[in-house]
């Protein structure tokens, strides 16, 4: 258990938390949520020790071992990729160098033998033989191949590391595990074997992360910081969030009795107890939750952007026209003979295992590079507007934020131009900082502005998440789902490929994939997955 008394920080003037109290208990999986700036991984920091509050304490139940997700990935480059794991129980790492180091001694005294014997018997009481296999059965669950295990860290790739490091973080059966945004650089099929390892995991987990279908899936509990305070909720994350939707509209309907609330409330929490019941996403490590309660749910602080596409125009029946479109770079094929057929209505989730493929396939369609052979056609009805995933060459100007949004409007008043600024939650003063100085989150909401300004038919999204808080995400995510036109986009926000595709299709470098389904339909069709290893297998 971890108990949380009187904690508080402050930096100067700034107080991030004040007077925290809480517990975190065995068996539970609490998701650390706040606004982009509320403290979530620095109280996940505090938790570990490697910053100190201003006041209060930490306590840990003494024996109880704690694992950290490291998020230096350069740590341990001079370490073999098996022994980075095995480090995460530092006691039993600690153990074999101990053991290794007598049995390598050539006079073995009496003293040695008895030190050794110890070492033995603490070594057995944690299961120390099985500890290699156990291992590597967790890097072969996150994608980390055989081959790779006895290289040193500093040979792999970005990717590569993110698995190592989890996989360290998860060895050995800890009794706390903290997570900061471990699904970052996983793809679904590992993001999946995670969810079913954290839903299974006995002791206590504290995570934060931006993806709402992992929170749903894995979390007991919401650990919500607002008001710098940080308050314990059951449920999972779409439990808070509709709960607090729910609280602030009751509060704002003052004309509503007592009963009415009482009897809203109620209703509401038969309704989610049942959803779960039903649903994969369970919210209580694959069990319905009990008792749900939302006596002490507040409206949050938080502001969600209006994120509101509005085309000029309705679309007609001439979307977008592919045919046998190839692409490659520096000799290795992309995607190859690409052709399909865009209609209306249609919601693209775009795939690939292979994310510069998926770039670059937008890069075409937007006329930003041009295929080796193949083309494409838009209907003439149809207008484009582009969110890349690479946005830095948009912000190399002086401009303050008016006059960077101004030059993609037909209207040039200063205050319709903050009105979309606003939408997208820049105010006062923020409204003339440069955007040079921007940060990543801040320029996808100056794009998502420049997007709405644009009034486009066709939305094309490359990674829209990206930077974005859940507040950002949550409201992106809405608006998409009740956008009238057409939308290509990519993400690895598994809620938003779900709740907004009603079509997926795969580019491979051998072909293309095309299934009209929503996004878990094709990701667990068993005859759509032999497929996809046979797309990927040739020529491989």
């Amino acid at each position: 258990m971890i108990t949380v008394s009187n904690l508080s920080l402050k930096y100067g003037k700034r107080v991030l938390f004040e007077e925290v109290n809480v517990k975190f208990t065995q068996g539970n999986c609490y998701g650390v949520i706040g606004a982009n700036g509320a403290g979530k991984s620095t109280f996940l920091k505090i938790l570990s020790g490697e910053i100190e509050s201003t006041t209060g304490s930490v306590h840990i139940t003494p024996g109880e071992r704690m694992s950290v997700l490291k998020q230096n990935h350069f740590e341990f480059d001079e370490v073999q990729v098996l022994q980075t794991v095995l480090m995460g129980n530092k006691r039993l790492f600690d153990i074999i160098n101990e053991k290794d180091i007598i049995y390598a001694k050539e006079d073995f005294t009496e003293e040695d033998g008895i030190r050794a014997s110890e070492l033995e018997a603490e070594f057995a009481e944690m299961q120390g033989w099985n500890a290699e296999s156990d291992a590597a059965s967790l890097l072969g669950s996150l994608g980390i191949s055989e081959d790779l295990h006895f290289k040193l860290m500093s040979e792999l790739n970005g990717t590569q590391k993110v698995r190592v490091l989890l996989a360290q973080a998860l060895f050995g059966n800890p009794d706390i595990l903290l997570l900061d945004e471990p699904t970052n650089d996983l793809d679904v099929e590992t993001i999946n074997w995670l969810e079913n390892f954290l839903a299974d995991f006995p002791n206590i987990v504290i995570v934060v992360s931006h993806d709402r279908h992992f929170l749903d899936t894995v979390c007991t509990h919401i650990a919500d910081i607002d008001f710098s305070k940080l308050k314990v909720y059951s449920g999972n994350y779409s439990f808070w969030y509709e709960s607090s939707q729910l609280a602030l509209r009751q509060r704002s309907d003052q004309n509503k009795k007592t009963e009415d609330k009482r009897k809203e409330l109620q209703e509401f929490i038969e309704r989610f107890s049942a959803n779960a019941s039903k649903s994969k996403q369970a919210t209580s490590r694959k069990k319905l939750l009990e008792k749900l309660t939302l006596d002490d749910i507040q409206p949050s602080t938080r502001k969600y952007p209006a994120i509101i596409f509005k085309p000029e125009r309705e679309v007609g029946d001439q979307i977008l026209q592919v045919e046998h479109l190839t692409a490659s770079v520096e000799g290795n094929t992309l995607f190859s003979d690409i052709s399909f057929m865009v209609n209306k209505g249609d919601k693209v989730a775009v795939l690939s295992k292979d994310s510069l493929a998926i770039s670059t396939f937008f890069e075409v369609l937007m006329g930003n590079k041009k295929a080796d052979s193949g083309e494409f056609k838009w209907g003439v009805t149809t207008t484009q507007a582009y969110l890349p995933l690479d946005n830095s060459h948009e912000f190399q100007s002086d401009y303050n934020l008016i006059d960077w949004l101004r030059q993609y409007s037909k209207e040039k008043d200063e205050t319709y131009i903050r009105g979309f600024l606003g939408k997208m939650l820049f105010t006062g003063e923020e409204t003339f900082k440069s955007c040079k100085v921007l940060s990543g989150g801040e320029k996808v909401r100056c794009m998502v502005s420049k997007m709405m300004l644009q009034s486009a038919n066709v939305l094309v999204m490359d990674e829209p998440t990206n930077h974005l808080d859940l507040e950002s995400i949550t409201a992106f995510n809405n608006s998409l789902k009740d956008f009238k036109g057409n939308i290509l986009f990519h993400s690895h926000d598994h809620e938003f490929m779900q709740t907004v595709a009603n079509r997926i299709i795969e580019i491979t470098p051998n072909g293309v994939i095309d299934k009209l389904m929503t996004y878990d339909e094709y990701i667990s069709d068993a005859n759509i997955k032999a497929l996809r290893e046979e797309m990927y297998m040739v020529n491989a």
